[in-house]
């Protein structure tokens, strides 16, 4: 049997963080969960997750930074990270999917299920 793929939640929202721990474990995913930029970096370094569910606005280091920095590490810039935030400028969308984001949710419009069938669809589609 595959071993279930391994996501990182970084996320400094307590309720939403594990609503999606929840959901997401549900489906069968592994689940890391960081809670402000610098600590989500160490775990992405560590971990090497197979996916990154990343929020923008966090403690610490903000979202644009965490990009920024797996963009320059040979060793982790290639982990697919869907951005969820509540920031929906054109111009914060453009920057991150210049700095290599798969995908961008914005957390008001999309529902859970929408969220996890994205998560998904980076997964199968392996790229």
């Amino acid at each position: 049997m595959p071993k279930p793929s391994k996501i990182l939640i970084v996320e400094d929202d307590g309720f939403l963080l594990q609503m999606y721990v929840a959901k997401l474990e549900l489906e069968g995913y592994q689940i890391i969960v960081a809670t402000d930029g610098e600590k989500g970096m160490r775990v992405i370094k560590k971990e090497h997750p197979d996916l990154i569910l990343l929020d923008l606005l966090l403690p610490k280091k903000d979202g644009f930074k965490v990009l920024e920095e797996m963009k320059n590490d040979s060793a982790i810039k290639d982990i697919p990270v869907l951005v969820l935030t509540n920031l929906g400028q054109k111009e914060d969308i453009e920057r991150c999917f210049a700095l290599g984001a798969k995908d961008y949710l914005i957390k008001a419009h999309f529902v859970p299920s929408e969220v996890i069938s994205r998560i998904k669809s980076i997964l199968e589609s392996g790229d």
